[in-house]
């Protein structure tokens, strides 16, 4: 299980690794064409409950930490319907992305 830390405002999203490859890709695609976008997800330990989203721009530190040495397997497939997902809705929604 990986980790997404972002602005390290909040304690660190945990995103199996296989996940945490396949948004290193789309969130690295749309960072570096300098697009914005907001990514949603439910809390793991329900505080707050309900859903947390946040403003994902360029300018604001991310770290992802995988938990295996080796990189996943990556399905191009699921690249592609993460981003037509992301540019229909403006919007990852991390529960969303199987």
């Amino acid at each position: 299980m990986g980790t997404l830390e972002y602005n390290s405002s909040r304690p660190p999203i945990k995103v199996d690794d296989a996940t945490l490859a396949h948004l290193k890709i789309v969130i690295g695609t749309k960072l570096r064409r300098h697009e914005s976008f907001m990514m949603t997800w439910l809390p793991e330990d329900k505080n707050p409950a309900g859903r947390l989203t946040i403003w994902m721009h360029p300018a604001i530190p991310l770290i992802l930490a995988f938990d295996a040495s080796v990189t996943p397997e990556i399905d191009t497939k699921r690249i592609e319907r993460m981003m037509e997902h992301l540019n229909a809705r403006g919007e990852l929604v991390l529960d969303q992305l199987a």
